[in-house]
Parts: structure tokens; sequence; C-alpha cells
């Protein structure tokens, strides 16, 4: 069966049928096509001529809409499960949780469309204001693009769908090339609904078309998730435009130096092992870095190696296996190539290193450089690098010591220090008691520097997708 896209709510086919295939073994697990220009062309228009109506929509409405769809994942829960890791190849448990967690931005989202009513100011606080009341809502700047990864082909759509369906804004998805189904099964689920035609496409194109959407002046909001070359593009050739960048990070951990007992230290090590390889590391606050006072890393690093090699690593179709492959043979010899350039360059491989087809093993290096690409750069696979510092404060430094700033985890039992990397760390979540891959769908999150401008989680993106506008009331009887 070729799976339809989806084009202003209604099933159809496009051009140029291709094959989605397992990133373990290479078979084929689905089919679809490309959205033709004169597809994306009427996507686009329909939702130009919807957006007004949409964006008058009541808030029950939006919210019925969005707890239909939250239900309705929660019921193929399995099914969604299977077909991520069929086209991502991300183990069973990590495609799970990926579901949960759709269910729950969804959830959320019809929470937040419910309340996103706008505050009310006394404008009296001025005598020259006697008499005046504003009230300032948000309303939608217009259709929505959203362009999304692979790596998190359901929840990462959801993070562009739902706050855009919350606030009233027509969203145009274009999902990416190796991980389309998924998206196009979340079509199908907002198909059951209300939606008036155009208020939702999704459409598979390739890469090299994307950037006719991009420039699109009916497209006034543009959310992007994936690399960081592909957003600074973006940015630069659309600077009039509202442009929310989810980028890439190389994330660090940071063990302090009260973190010290034996329980604390298998904690981190245990956490450490498991977050920089979930998702075989594909994932931009996957743990790239951990950061071990000199005086505890005897006693950490082994504990670390340990657990590391306790990992499952295999076919992740089977039920325990916690490290899968990475998506293709390309992301593969690029990782491979990383390692060997650290290594050239004087560090040490610990464990791992090897690789089987696309499958990296779960790998921990020490001793690489400063400027090495695994130091550097978001390796985005199974890579760990450990290094050591003097303190807290040296620590911190090295954190900073990057171009990316997504999100750091502290371990630490001490609220000064808590507070402290709070203010110091430049990144844009701060982690404390845990590894930085933590995130709760609801709350900000988004980076500094080079991890990208804005913020997702629910309410962030509405805010991000609107603009205020004031209603000022006068001779009012306050």
């Amino acid at each position: 069966m070729v799976e339809p896209i989806w084009i202003a709510g209604n099933p159809e086919h496009g051009t140029g049928e291709h094959a989605v295939v397992h990133p373990y073994d290479g078979r084929a697990v689905g089919r679809t096509t490309n959205a033709t220009p004169e597809q994306a062309e009427r996507a686009v228009q329909a939702a130009v001529d919807v957006a007004p109506a949409f964006a008058a929509w009541p808030a029950a409405a939006r919210a019925a809409v969005l707890d239909h769809v939250s239900k309705r994942i929660a019921e193929r829960a399995e099914e969604y499960a299977q077909l991520i890791t069929a086209e991502n190849g991300k183990p069973l448990m990590w495609s799970r949780a990926e579901v949960g967690r759709a269910v729950s931005t969804f959830r959320w989202a019809a929470e937040e469309a419910r309340r996103f009513s706008g505050e009310l100011q006394r404008l009296d606080t001025d005598p020259a204001a006697a008499g005046r009341m504003a009230l300032v809502r948000r309303f939608p700047k217009g259709p929505v693009l959203g362009i999304t990864p692979f790596n998190f082909p359901l929840n990462l759509v959801a993070h562009k769908v739902a706050p855009a369906l919350a606030v009233g804004a027509p969203i145009v998805v274009k999902p990416a090339p190796a991980t389309p189904l998924s998206a196009l099964m979340l079509g199908s689920i907002l198909a059951e609904t209300d939606l008036p035609k155009g208020a939702f496409s999704i459409m598979p194109i390739p890469n090299e078309a994307a950037p006719g959407l991009v420039a699109d002046p009916r497209l006034p909001v543009i959310s992007f998730t994936g690399s960081g070359p592909v957003g600074a593009i973006i940015r630069r050739a659309v600077p009039d435009k509202h442009v929310t960048l989810e980028l890439g990070g190389n994330a660090a951990a940071v063990v302090c130096v009260d973190w010290a007992s034996d329980a604390d230290l298998d904690w981190a090590a245990q956490r450490v092992a498991l977050f920089s390889n979930y998702q075989a590391g594909q994932s931009c606050i996957a743990v790239q870095r951990v950061i071990v006072p000199s005086g505890l890393a005897e006693r950490f690093v082994p504990r670390l190696v340990t657990a590391v090699e306790a990992l499952k690593t295999g076919d992740p179709t089977e039920d325990g296996v916690q490290v899968g492959p990475v998506i293709n043979e390309a992301a593969a010899d690029r990782i491979e190539g990383w390692i060997a350039d650290a290594v050239s360059a004087g560090a040490c491989v610990l464990t791992g290193g090897k690789r089987d087809g696309r499958t990296i093993a779960p790998t921990v290096m020490v001793g690489v450089p400063g400027d090495a690409k695994i130091t550097c750069e978001e390796v985005f696979g199974p890579v760990l690098a450990v290094y050591e510092a003097a303190d807290d404060t040296a620590a911190f430094a090295m954190v900073n010591d990057s171009a990316y700033g997504l999100q750091a985890g502290v371990f630490t039992h001490n609220l000064q220090t808590a507070f402290r990397a709070h203010r110091e760390l430049q990144v844009g979540g701060v982690i404390i008691g845990d590894v930085p891959s933590f995130r709760a769908d609801q709350m900000p999150y988004g980076g500094v520097k080079g991890s990208g401008v804005g913020r997702e989680g629910l309410r962030s993106a509405m805010e991000d997708y609107t603009d205020p506008k004031v209603l000022v009331l006068t001779s009012v009887d306050l």
C-alpha cells in the first residue's frame, strides 16, 4: 500500500513513489510519494484561505480536536510504536516512550487552548488614563511551516502541529524524507476531526524543494527542528519572517565535587551511560560530554564503562534492546570517521568504537583533544567523551566552551551550586541531579548560541506563533 499524503486535509498521492527502509536491515517498511509543486501550491493557498476563519474558531472546538488526537494516538499506541521503530530504527522501548509523550503533547495543547485567554491591565495607574482598561490577546501571525527531523518522527511533528492548532493557525508540515510515515499516520487522525479544509497539510517533499516553501511569503512563521547549518541557511534566507529554530547541541553532564558517595556515582554513571546512547545518540540532548572532578575520575570512569557495556545493543524490534542503529549508512560512516580522527589525535577508546552495518557500538573515549569534532560538534551518535576538571568552576567553564548551548545536566546536592549553574551556564535548560536529556514536553525548551532561537513547549510555541494585540476600553467605571 502506498500511504497517501495530506493536502489541505485531503488524502492524495503525489509523484516519485519511494520506499521507506528500516535502518537496521534496510528492508522496505512502507511506501509513499512526494507532493508535486501543484499540490504544494494548493496546500499553501488553502492554509492562507482558511486562516481568518480558523483563527476565529472557538477555544472549545480547537481543544476538542486536540483531545481527539491525543485519545486516538493512545488507542493506537502499539501500532504507532512499531511504525516509529520500523522507519526510524530506535528500539521499541524508546518508540513507546515517544508515543506516550505525543499523547501528552496533544493533551497539554488542548488544556492550553482552553486557557489562552489574554491579560487584563488597569491603565488608571496613571492619572491620565483614568477610566481605561487594556485587554491584551494574542492572535495567529498566519500559516505555519513546520519542518521536522527524523529522530522523533511523531513527537517533534506534534510539537509543530499541536500549538498551531491550539491557537487557530493553519500548518503545513514537511516531514523528514527518511521518516514520513509517522507524520502521515498523524494526518489520518487529524482527518477524523472537524478541522476545516486547509487547517493542516502533511506533505513529504525532497529537501532540495524545501527552499521554495521557506521563501513563500504566505507562510510567515517557520518552525524548524534539525541541523545547525540548515537552520542558519533558513535564518539568513528569510530575515523578515518569524523563525523558530531548535538546532543541535553537544550536551554536557557535570559531576560536581559534592556528588561523591558510591550511590551518587553509581546513579550518575547509569544515567550518563543510558542517555548518551538512547536513540543511538541521535538526540540533540543526548549526553556527548561528561565532565568529572579529577579527584573522582578514578572511581567514576570504571562505573561508567561498566554501565555502558551492560547496555543491550541489537535488533530494535526485540524487547529489551536499548541501543539500535543510526539512521543510515552515511551517518554511520561519519560517526566512525569522527572516532578514528579522535584516536589519531591522541584519544583512547575505553569501550566500543566498533561498527556492525549501521550499528555503532556504544563508545566511551578519554583524552579527546579540545579541537576534535567529538568535542566541538554534534556527534549525533552513541559516542561519549569523558573530561576531567579541577573543580566545579573549571567544569562550568568547559560546558560553556562550546558553540552550542541547549541543555546541561549538573549532578549536585548543593542548592547554591544548582543556582550558580542556572545563572552561569550558557544553555537553555539546566537539569539538576540528572542528565541533560530530560525534557518535559510542556516546559519551555530551546537553546542559545548555535542551538537555536525561540522555544518549544506548548505555551511557549503558542506565543511564538502569535502576536499580541491590545484592546483599550475607555470610560470604564473601574
